[in-house]
């Protein structure tokens, strides 16, 4: 019996996930990625704001009933060229207020 072998390392390159910040669209945003993720979470207050403002999941996640039927519509914030910055400044914010305020944080955690 013989084996056929594929190398796929080539076809379809731009289709790869890695390649999805790559385009010169998302390149766009990389001085917003940066100012984002240089944002210092070093305030009680401030720290608080972020948790309240950035969502724990997306809100937009939803089944929609239309004419007797349910449309599951997925979540769309991957979409949003800055959504892992976001989520790295919540993160950040959370662990601030845990660590270093020793606060408990579970109200914030979906």
């Amino acid at each position: 019996m013989e084996t056929i072998t594929h190398n796929h390392s080539h076809e379809h390159s731009n289709y790869h996930p890695s390649n999805y910040k790559k385009s010169r669209f998302f390149q766009l945003f990389n001085p917003l990625r940066q100012l984002v993720d240089g944002i210092q979470v070093k305030h009680y207050r401030f720290a608080h704001l972020i948790c309240q403002t950035i969502p724990c999941c997306c809100p937009f996640e939803r089944n929609v009933n239309l004419f007797g039927r349910t449309f599951h519509v997925p979540a769309l914030c991957k979409f949003n060229p800055l959504y892992d910055e976001f989520v790295g400044l919540r993160f950040r914010a959370l662990s601030y207020l845990a660590d270093e305020c020793g606060e408990d944080v579970t109200k914030y955690i979906c």
